[in-house]
C-alpha cells in the first residue's frame, strides 16, 4: 500500500550502490486532501519546488561529477514523493554513468514524472537567496499564544479594512507524521482583500506547531483556512521549508490569477 507507513520513512535503510528508480514511493495526495473537504476539482493551483544540494553521478569516463538542482512538482499530480525515497534515489545515481549531464537531468525528470503520475520539470542549479523585499514581518508583533495544536482555523479574523500586502513569518513548525521529526519552514500569504489581522494570523500558524503532516498537505491546509475564514479576492501560501538530508520542500498554492512567485532561497535553506 502506498501509504506513509508503508515507506522507508522511519525505518533502517541501507544506502543504495546502483542506480534503482524502483525506491522512489508514491503517496496519494488523495487522502490528506480529504481531510480538507477536497474530493473533485482543486480549489488552488500551485506546485512544490524541490531543491536538491547534493547531487552525484560520473560521466561517460567514470569522473565524478557534482550538481544541484531545482525540482518542480505540480499540485496537479496525483502523487507526491515521498522525501527520505528521493534522497535515497538520488544517491543511487552516485555511482552510475551518464554520456553528459543533461542526459543525467533527463534521466531524474523521467523517473520523477512516472512516479508522481504527471511531468515533472528538473534544471540545474538553485535560485539565489530571496532578501523578501516589500513583505511585512510579523514575528516581532507583541502578542500571546495558547494554541499549539491542532490547527485551529478560528483564529483567523479580518477587518472591514481592505488590503494588498504580503505577510512573512519564520515561526511555521510542524512534524513528520511517520518519525515525528520537527520540519522548520517560513511562509509568505499575498493576498487582496479585507485586511487579515496580523497577530491572528500568527495565532493560527504556531497551532500547527505540534501538528504532524506532510509540507505539501500543511500548504494547502493554510491555504483551505486563510480562503475559508478571511474569504481574500485573491491568495497566495508559499512555505519554504528547510532542508533535510540535502533537499528541501518549497509548496505554493494560490487562487488561479495569482502570479506564480519569483523562486526563491531563504537564509536558513
Amino acid at each position: 500500500m502506498n501509504t506513509p507507513r508503508n515507506s522507508q520513512l522511519g525505518h533502517k535503510v541501507t544506502y543504495p550502490t546502483r542506480y534503482d528508480p524502483a525506491l522512489l514511493f508514491p503517496i496519494p495526495r488523495a487522502a490528506g486532501r480529504a481531510e480538507l473537504g477536497i474530493s473533485c476539482a482543486l480549489p488552488f493551483s500551485g506546485h512544490d519546488r524541490w531543491q536538491a544540494y547534493e547531487l552525484s553521478w560520473l560521466d561517460a569516463r567514470g569522473r565524478p561529477r557534482v550538481a544541484t538542482a531545482t525540482v518542480i512538482v505540480p499540485c496537479t499530480s496525483p502523487n507526491l514523493i515521498e522525501s527520505k525515497s528521493l534522497k535515497l534515489y538520488l544517491n543511487s545515481l552516485n555511482s552510475h554513468r551518464f554520456v553528459d549531464d543533461a542526459t543525467a537531468l533527463r534521466t531524474i525528470a523521467r523517473d520523477l514524472s512516472r512516479v508522481a503520475g504527471a511531468q515533472i520539470d528538473v534544471c540545474a542549479g538553485l535560485p539565489p537567496v530571496d532578501h523578501d523585499a516589500g513583505a511585512v514581518e510579523l514575528d516581532a508583533l507583541d502578542f500571546e499564544v495558547a494554541c499549539y495544536g491542532p490547527p485551529d482555523p478560528n483564529l483567523l479574523h479580518s477587518g472591514r479594512d481592505w488590503a494588498q500586502e504580503t505577510l512573512l513569518s519564520h515561526l511555521l513548525k510542524s512534524n513528520c507524521p511517520v518519525t515525528g521529526q520537527p520540519d522548520w519552514a517560513s511562509v509568505r500569504i499575498a493576498y487582496h482583500g479585507q485586511q487579515i489581522d496580523h497577530a491572528s494570523l500568527l495565532r493560527y500558524l504556531v497551532s500547527l506547531r505540534d501538528h504532524a503532516e506532510f509540507h505539501e498537505q500543511c500548504v494547502e491546509r493554510i491555504f483551505i483556512d486563510v480562503f475559508t475564514r478571511c474569504a481574500p479576492e485573491r491568495l497566495s501560501v508559499e512555505a519554504r521549508y528547510t532542508r533535510r538530508g540535502g533537499l528541501d520542500i518549497n509548496p505554493w498554492r494560490a487562487t488561479a490569477d495569482s502570479p506564480v512567485p519569483v523562486a526563491g532561497r531563504d537564509l536558513r535553506q
